[in-house]
């Protein structure tokens, strides 16, 4: 008998990502399960994202559209999870009652009774990938104990939950046993890794496991805090072959008010000694951040202060957003101070400045030989993607090559043109 369908739409981030895998392995046992499938399944579940308010109008845009396909007939039964459905668990079933099922982060067991099947926690390591079969995400922890004034998620995901290494070392092995090449470790903060559990920071040590697992060729990290950072992980790096070169440390700003008033817990000055300490350390590994602009306090000059940090830091990759006023924060009892069309005009400077660093460091790695993991095929090149990129947020190389070339395997390709963001090359 032909299986009922069952289309996941994931929202957000790569956490909510790998929730939704994880759903699909339990349902899969009953259900045909597609990830993000244009055609419509007779039962849709959509996971969200509530994090800020671009993130929540896209859920709720989305949303909509899938009750509007609901009461056209095109879908039977329409189930919300995820992030907005946390955070907003009072008010959407009133405000939108045509949705079957509402679930916030952390009922897996609930969702799965629901569509008819018990729950098999053996199944949490057997996630049905909705990525490509090469690479794969690696959430290493739960929640945040952090307390940024201008985040949310605390209160959605709740507080930090480290997963056993046990359990991270025997998932990853499933992994790599199914074709899986590159993990991607990510948490909502890495470097809190082991501390509810083992009393220290054991993010080094997992490290090391993971680099022993037959068949991972390259393990990339996510989202590194700066405060209490575990310098210990840069000698793994430093020494594992298979750790990529490359951090992604969200740092939000460098001006000393803003960043007290953020509650970062870290200065300006002590963020500068962690970048240099990292480049130290490990020569040529890319640095991917992130930047609010327009947060409550932010002039003109402490705008210019962050701009004269990127220029002097010259990070390979940069990610900037306009600071959302969110409920329930701290932030939120400050002013929103800094107009809407001022937070836009910061944001496209900063990005502009951004574009011509990332072009000069682009530019310097023509000529240069470096091994790239293909992606996919299409156009007549192959995309592909260095162990400086990550997949969906960074750059990509467009390979040239006289023969066939395997997606999901590793080339060697020399560089031989440069953008702002990607790279172009040939197959040596």
């Amino acid at each position: 008998m032909k299986k009922k369908r069952v289309n996941i739409i994931t929202l957000g981030c790569s956490k909510n990502l790998f929730d939704s895998e994880q759903l699909a392995a339990q349902l899969a046992r009953k259900y045909d399960v597609q990830h993000n499938a244009d055609e419509p399944a007779p039962i849709t579940v959509i996971n969200t994202c509530g994090f800020i308010h671009d993130a929540k109008q896209e859920s709720i845009d989305t949303i909509l559209a899938y009750v509007e396909a609901k009461n056209q007939g095109t879908i039977e039964k329409l189930i919300v999870t995820g992030c907005l459905s946390e955070r907003y668990a009072r008010e959407l079933p009133q405000e939108i009652p045509e949705v079957d099922a509402w679930f916030g982060n952390h009922h897996l067991a609930d969702e799965t009774r629901l569509l008819g099947l018990d729950f098999r926690p053996d199944l949490l390591l057997e996630r049905r990938l909705a990525t490509p079969d090469h690479y794969a995400y690696l959430k290493i922890s739960e929640g945040c104990d952090r307390s940024c004034s201008f985040c949310a998620i605390p209160a959605i995901r709740g507080a930090h939950r480290s997963r056993p290494v046990e359990d991270l070392v025997a998932e990853a092995e499933r992994l790599a046993r199914r074709g899986v090449k590159e993990l991607i470790l990510i948490a909502q903060d890495l470097t809190y890794y082991g501390l509810d559990l083992y009393g220290k920071r054991r993010l080094a040590d997992l490290l090391r496991l993971l680099a022993r697992v037959d068949g991972i060729r390259w393990i990339r990290l996510h989202y590194l805090y700066p405060t209490g950072f575990p310098e210990d992980i840069l000698d793994v790096m430093r020494d594992e072959p298979k750790i990529c070169r490359y951090l992604d440390m969200p740092l939000q700003h460098v001006d000393n008010d803003i960043l007290a008033s953020m509650r970062r817990g870290v200065s300006g000055e002590k963020t500068r000694a962690l970048i240099h300490r990292i480049k130290q350390v490990l020569p040529g590994a890319a640095l991917r951040t992130t930047f609010i602009v327009g947060y409550p306090g932010e002039t003109g000059e402490k705008f210019e202060r962050l701009l004269d940090f990127i220029r002097e830091m010259r990070f390979d990759r940069v990610g900037a957003f306009t600071y959302s006023h969110e409920e329930n924060t701290a932030a939120y009892k400050l002013p929103d101070d800094v107009p809407r069309e001022v937070k836009q005009e910061r944001l496209a400077r900063l990005m502009e400045v951004q574009r011509e660093i990332s072009l000069a460091n682009n530019r310097r790695k023509i000529g240069s030989t470096l091994p790239v993991l293909i992606d996919r095929h299409e156009g007549g090149v192959y995309i592909g993607r260095t162990e400086f990129d990550s997949p969906d947020v960074d750059g990509e190389v467009v390979v040239h090559s006289s023969r066939p070339l395997s997606v999901g395997k590793f080339v060697r390709v020399r560089i031989t043109g440069a953008t702002e963001y990607d790279l172009e090359g040939r197959v040596e």
